[in-house]
């Protein structure tokens, strides 16, 4: 098992080495030299936990305690390797070699080159991607003859993947751990697709750790040899380790007749990927993993300013399931402003008023690379983003996609576009087999010549075809089902208006239950990114005219060199700081997150409040908070309730300001709030309907749209007002979007 490259010449633990521990505080400076033993750091946010990492590693070289290949470091992302890789030879004055220092898959995949026969395989095994995993399982799932659309392969990978998270080979999966998810037969299926790996000489990413830690577990031989190799194992973010990850820790760890030299940096209050298989457990057990564990907290903040931090402690100090720890500032001057709450009348108005606070600040001198917006969910973002192009203020989405170019959004537009235009080709081509209806290449080709035949667009060529009959099977049972879900839509359409409509197209044509049946992490958002289209569809009288924004929206091109303000949701933040953070959304229901509050119980609450946690701390010297007293929910306005989280916030470390509460002059509450019933039969209900006259209004009133800004009423109606803008659009409206100015 050797892998010794030759050891580097070290500076001496004297002179020259002293310099690299000359600038630590004495918590940092224990957790450097505290060598031998269990330790677990309890880094808070900013206190300088990459420092502390990259520093102990150079440290156990520079005093001789181990060799490079001696010491076994795990990061989560290949950059934090990169990153301690860099550091630790700036500390050294060199390159180190042959050092075992990487992610827990990259460490295992290396591992697994070497032991490749206990797993099945030789040396030379495959690590499919994504595409080819999804493949070989259909071809696996094939012998059961599910029902696709009910049990669709991407929910089944979702299932065995948990597995794997869980370290839970097909024989280690029990009837507790087993699922009723593809009629009961998923255990199985992951049994023969396993095989079928094995056949091919592959593994999944999955696999990587899996087999690994399978064979440490029932190789004591391996295991030994790993336990005389490694005299140091370093781990960082160890909050974040799922199960799979902890006992493959646990096992090269302890040993028996001889302490563990393991050294875990983490945060308790920043565990925030429960969603991802992380479990906050795995760090809150430490002590009792490994008795006599030394414990290390830094608290010293060199990030933000105390009031920030006073916020954040007051608020995280609600959790019962933590280490406990309370940051305070290393900064000399550490006082700053008290964090903002802000409550504001609506979720438009929010977004203009967070837009309107980054253009004061940018007014002020301040960088709108050092700004950003930190929503709870995706769907959020939709609002800010058309606000940003509104004003003009450069911005960019991290970790993700625009509003508008994300998969499930694009496939609405393209529902929307051919109900708008029929002979849209490409927008029926992408909606053709999204969900699944058997269209494959050749299928699309039939339809074509079928279209070319007749000399008309595709969608009414297919129409053709499925009256005469061309059509047969499964294929022309679902297109049939399609067209027949456009023609009815159509109806509905004129009848009952654009928001509607939608909502039944995708009902009727199957893509909300491709999502629903999806057993992704990701499937949730994206049925929330979907509600949020209704909600902005319903800002437009025609399908038209949205489609019409949508496409100049989408044209807005940012200038590369611009500065740019951050778009992103909370968990992508983790680990970034900026001078200016705006935390909007701050309600039940969005924050946290109705999902935690109907399904996650007291763990899950837990878990959002850490995330709210880790907003504030985002924060080096303003954070804003802001709260609406309504949100749209679909196409209909509902009252909102702040977030449990505002009560919790120190009132010494905060100011509020609430600008909502009292409404604007000529709304009703009353008239905002309209029915929401189920998704597929619910109807707006215009509460002006039953009104011939509009009290609150007159021909030729100045009046003020969160969106479209200032214009003049020019017209009205029993239903609506015709208002046209100071930009020269002309927009008819239901009353309760207006204020009078």
């Amino acid at each position: 098992m050797s892998d010794h490259s030759p050891a580097p010449h070290l500076p001496s633990s004297t002179g020259e080495g002293e310099g690299y521990l000359a600038r630590l505080n004495p918590e940092q400076r224990t957790a450097i030299e505290t060598t031998d033993g269990p330790l677990l750091v309890l880094a808070g946010a900013g206190t300088g936990k990459t420092r502390v990492l990259t520093t102990r590693f150079a440290h156990i070289l520079l005093t001789e305690r181990a060799k490079p290949w001696q010491i076994l470091a795990v990061t989560f992302t290949n950059k934090a390797a990169r990153e301690m890789r860099e550091r630790v030879g700036v500390i050294l004055g060199e390159a180190v070699e042959g050092l075992w220092l990487g992610t827990f898959h990259a460490l295992c995949a290396r591992m697994l080159r070497r032991h490749a026969e206990y797993a099945g395989l030789t040396q030379s095994f495959t690590i499919l991607d994504t595409d080819d995993q999804m493949r070989l399982l259909k071809q696996v799932m094939e012998p059961w003859q599910l029902d696709t659309k009910r049990w669709p392969a991407p929910g089944l990978m979702g299932v065995i993947q948990r597995w794997k998270d869980r370290g839970l080979t097909p024989a280690r999966v029990t009837d507790a751990d087993d699922t009723d998810f593809a009629n009961g037969h998923a255990r199985a299926i992951y049994t023969a697709y396993q095989t079928r790996l094995r056949d091919l000489n592959a593994c999944d990413f999955g696999d990587l750790m899996l087999h690994v830690t399978e064979i440490l577990r029932t190789r004591p031989d391996v295991l030994e040899q790993y336990h005389r190799l490694f005299r140091y194992i370093l781990v960082d973010e160890y909050q974040d380790t799922n199960t799979v990850q902890y006992l493959w820790l646990r096992l090269l760890a302890k040993r028996s007749g001889t302490q563990s030299n393991i050294c875990c940096v983490g945060d308790d209050d920043q565990s925030i990927y429960s969603w991802r298989g992380a479990e906050v457990e795995n760090i809150l057990r430490f002590e009792k993993d490994f008795p006599g564990a030394q414990i290390v907290r830094l608290e010293r903040n060199y990030r933000s300013t105390q009031h920030i931090l006073g916020a954040a402690a007051g608020l995280i100090a609600h959790n019962g399931e933590r280490l406990g720890k309370t940051l305070r500032s290393g900064k000399d001057d550490a006082s700053g402003e008290k964090v903002r709450v802000t409550g504001v009348w609506d979720s438009d108005t929010e977004a203009r008023a967070v837009c309107d606070a980054a253009e004061s600040f940018r007014a002020k001198g301040a960088s709108l690379a050092e700004m950003a917006i930190l929503v709870r969910a995706g769907f959020q973002t939709r609002a800010f983003e058309e606000r940003l192009v509104q004003t003009g203020l450069p911005y960019r989405i991290v970790g993700g996609v625009r509003f508008y170019e994300r998969t499930e959004i694009r496939d609405a537009l393209a529902y929307m576009r051919i109900l708008h235009q029929p002979a849209d080709d490409l927008a029926f081509e992408r909606i053709i087999n999204v969900p699944k209806r058997g269209v494959g290449p050749a299928g699309l080709q039939k339809l074509h010549a079928a279209a070319r035949a007749r000399q008309v667009p595709l969608a009414a060529g297919t129409q053709a075809l499925v009256a005469e009959g061309g059509l047969k099977g499964k294929m022309g049972a679902e297109i049939t089902k399609l067209m027949d879900a456009l023609s009815s839509t159509r109806d509905i359409l004129v009848r009952e208006g654009h928001v509607v409509a939608l909502e039944f197209l995708l009902e009727e044509s199957g893509y909300l239950d491709m999502w629903r049946n999806d057993r992704s992490v990701e499937a949730p958002g994206r049925l929330e990114n979907l509600k949020e289209l209704t909600r902005a569809l319903a800002d437009f009288g025609t399908l038209g005219e949205f489609l019409e924004h949508v496409a100049l929206v989408m044209e807005h091109d940012e200038n590369a060199g611009d500065a740019k303000l951050s778009l992103m949701t909370l968990h992508g933040a983790k680990g970034l700081e900026f001078d200016i953070v705006f935390l909007p959304g701050w309600e039940e229901g969005v924050f946290p997150s109705q999902r935690t509050l109907d399904e996650g119980g007291l763990k899950g609450l837990e878990e959002e409040r850490r995330l709210a946690y880790v907003g504030i701390t985002r924060a080096k010297k303003h954070a804003l908070i802001y709260h609406a007293d309504r949100r749209r929910i679909y196409a209909n306005w509902q009252p909102s309730m702040p977030s449990r989280f505002l009560d919790e916030l120190p009132e010494e470390h905060v100011v509020r300001k609430n600008n909502g509460g009292t409404q604007p002059r000529g709304l009703n509450l009353s008239e905002s709030v309209f029915d929401n019933g189920p998704l597929t039969s619910r109807r707006r209900q215009d509460p002006l309907a039953a009104s011939t006259t509009l009290p609150n209004f007159q021909l030729g009133d100045q009046v003020r749209h969160p969106r479209f800004g200032v214009g003049v009423i020019i017209g009205a109606d029993r239903h609506q007002l015709e208002v046209i803008f100071e930009s020269g659009a002309t927009k008819r409206l239901l009353s309760s979007f207006i204020e009078k100015v």
